[in-house]
């Protein structure tokens, strides 16, 4: 049965000291989402240091972000059954204790292990975080200027990451990455305690550990298809049957849950186009986004020669507009709609990775490169503070746990299939050029073979060369680098400019009216409104369009 809808007439009193609570949300969302992209400027260390080829790289990306969104749903559900302070705070223990193990791990194999299992404990934080938001912001304004603070936080987080990543590297070992968590995760752990609300879901049900399972299965075998594609052949059996694997786990899992009463994902509220539009802008955004850092760092520091802070530092520019923007979107929202700025956002995210495409080796940073950020970034802000409220306004208010859920899921599976994608795009046009020019080179297959691996095994093979070899063979590197890279920016700038595309198509200009019912000021009572008036046998009055 759905859950009923809390009636805005009867809200609760707003929350004393709400926004010093949401200083401790956003510091625990601030928490989990560096650690998305601060690991992606030490990828170039961690390749010398163990051995570590791209294959290994993007797992070490993907390894924290796919458990992080393959368990976001049962970490909202958690929260729902539990209570989400509790939950979140269960959470901000293990991350900590996962950070320490992460630190001090030894090789590719162990160091993979301890980013997944952090990805676990991030799955109970994050969507907590959306869910008490929910709760303590009754006004629906202060609600939205809410959302949008957090959005801000949580986009400035993953462009904050490679910086705080290159201050660190630049001064401490790669251990210090993950070091740093424990004394912020005290701070929340210390501020939560004394500071957030609890609250929690009156009626959970039962678990859906079934449903548990079939999505972390469908995503996690999805991205290692995608991961794994360059060095099985995109046509192998491997991975034509792990696509097939992929598509029929969906299938199963999205059965599962339209057969229960009490299900993990109401699958059925995608057939609102204020959620599926919505979430597919959020996902498009940070498939872009994720798969863009990915490369980029690697760009800065393999191929541009900068060490770790000026890496961590060339990424600064796209921090600062997400976190001046974030907020303005809402504003925006407000005036011309979710639809105009949520398009014009993943517009401008495509036209940045289209500059990229035509980037030189050596262009000037001050030029294409700080533009191209500054048009992602500006697209980033726009885009997902405004996708945020729209999907947060179509959700059952006693359900905000696993609703939220629905999007911080679709945001952490967007990055997860972004480096994947973007990176085995990067890895296939990369290898396969290099391996035929380094081949023509007269080089032996052993070193063409280590030099496929990554960009930095590239450049310690080349570096061994006599020296009538090792100009031309540098230059090899470099320019097959920039093809990968013009490729993976040219998918993701395919994947926004289609988003936008199906925002524009899809996605209402309005999502609730000022009264703060969750409706399409365009369209009247939506499909999910209507089935929560009928779980609550009333008859949901119609609005006339405004």
């Amino acid at each position: 049965m759905a859950a009923p809808r809390l009636d805005p007439s009867h809200a609760a009193a707003p929350h004393p000291r709400r926004w010093w609570a949401l200083a401790v949300l956003c510091l625990s969302v601030l928490i989990v989402l560096v650690d998305n992209t601060i690991v992606n400027v030490a990828l170039p260390t961690l390749s010398r240091e163990l051995r570590a080829s791209t294959s290994d790289l993007q797992w070490l990306v993907d390894a924290y972000t796919l458990l992080f969104a393959g368990l976001m749903l049962t970490g909202g559900g958690l929260g729902d059954r539990f209570g989400r302070k509790p939950v979140l705070q269960v959470g901000l223990v293990l991350f900590a204790a996962t950070s320490v193990w992460a630190a001090y791990a030894s090789t590719t194999g162990e160091l993979i292990a301890a980013r997944a299992a952090m990805g676990v404990s991030a799955a109970l934080i994050y969507p907590a975080t959306l869910a008490i938001l929910s709760t303590i912001f009754t006004d629906r304004r202060e609600k939205a200027t809410a959302i949008g603070i957090w959005t801000a936080v949580s986009g400035l987080a993953v462009a904050v990451g490679p910086v705080s990543g290159g201050v660190l590297l630049k001064h401490f070992s790669w251990s210090s990455i993950f070091l740093v968590n424990i004394p912020l995760v005290v701070l929340a752990l210390v501020a939560g305690k004394l500071l957030l609300p609890s609250s929690r879901d009156p009626h959970p049900g039962r678990f859906d550990a079934v449903g548990a399972v079939l999505s972390v299965a469908s995503v996690g075998l999805l991205v290692w298809t995608v991961i794994e594609a360059p060095d099985h052949g995109w046509l192998s059996p491997a991975t034509l049957g792990g696509f097939v694997g992929a598509a029929l786990l969906s299938v199963v899992f999205t059965w599962w849950e339209l057969r229960r009463s009490q299900p993990l994902l109401d699958v059925r509220v995608f057939a609102n186009r204020r959620v599926s539009a919505a979430s597919a802008a959020v996902a498009m955004a940070y498939f872009g986004l994720f798969g863009f850092i990915f490369m980029i760092t690697q760009y800065f520091q393999a191929v541009r020669g900068y060490d770790t802070l000026r890496a961590g530092v060339a990424t600064l520019p796209f921090a600062v507009v997400v976190g001046l923007l974030s907020p303005v979107a809402i504003v925006l929202m407000k005036r011309w709609g979710t639809t105009v700025v949520v398009a014009a956002g993943l517009l401008l995210m495509s036209s940045g990775f289209l500059l990229v495409t035509v980037t030189t080796v050596d262009a000037p940073y001050w030029g294409p490169i700080v533009v191209a950020m500054v048009l992602m970034a500006a697209g980033l802000g726009l885009t997902t503070g405004p996708a945020t409220d729209a999907i947060m306004g179509a959700l059952p208010a006693v359900r905000v746990g696993a609703g939220s859920a629905i999007n911080d899921t679709t945001r952490e599976v967007g990055g997860a299939l972004g480096v994947a994608v973007i990176g085995s795009v990067l890895s296939s046009v990369y290898g396969g050029k290099l391996a035929t020019e380094l081949g023509g080179l007269g080089l032996p297959a052993d070193a063409v073979s280590a030099a496929r691996h990554s960009v930095i095994a590239a450049f310690e093979v080349v570096g061994q060369l006599p020296g009538e070899l090792q100009g031309p063979a540098v230059a090899t590197v470099r320019t097959t680098f920039m093809d990968g890279l013009h490729a993976g920016s040219l998918a993701s700038a395919i994947a926004t400019a289609l988003a936008a595309v199906g925002v524009l198509v899809a996605l209402p200009k309005h999502d609730r009216h000022p009264d703060g019912h969750a409706k399409d000021a365009e369209e009247g009572p939506t499909e999910q409104t209507a089935t929560d008036a009928a779980a609550q046998g009333t008859r949901q009055p119609a609005t006339p369009p405004s």
